[in-house]
């Protein structure tokens, strides 16, 4: 198998198109007031957001974007005026993240984990 896309609830499609294309995602479906799909610059998984009457309650949805140059993204964004909840901090799984909030509030994370990605130290082969 291989992961197509994820898809995330919004109640404002079209507010959280503005958000995800400042994120630097290609627009590739755009079926308004419902439905919006993108592509990654990298890669060849896309991404969508699809409306709903009511987010989900607690945490909600975590989505990892991987970025080789996270802190120019992070200042790119910051310029656009984009708030972050952590700017890029290494984290003890080796990771080094950013995290803000699509206007949903649906967590985003921007990383960077190299090899770390797929084949940390405690990988079980």
């Amino acid at each position: 198998m291989n992961l197509n896309q994820v898809t995330v609830p919004s109640i404002n499609v079209e507010q959280s198109i503005r958000f995800y294309e400042l994120l630097g995602l290609h627009l590739i479906v755009k079926a308004l007031p419902h439905y919006a799909r993108f592509e990654c610059k990298d890669g060849d998984g896309t991404f969508s957001i699809h409306q709903v009457e009511e987010l989900p309650k607690g945490e909600g949805v975590y989505v990892y974007f991987e970025t080789e140059i996270l802190e120019e993204e992070v200042g790119r964004l910051q310029k656009e005026g984009v708030i972050f909840d952590l700017l890029p901090t290494e984290q003890s799984w080796l990771w080094k993240e950013a995290r803000l909030k699509d206007p949903d509030g649906n967590q985003i994370i921007l990383y960077f984990a190299g090899d770390n990605r797929k084949n940390p130290p405690w990988r079980i082969n």
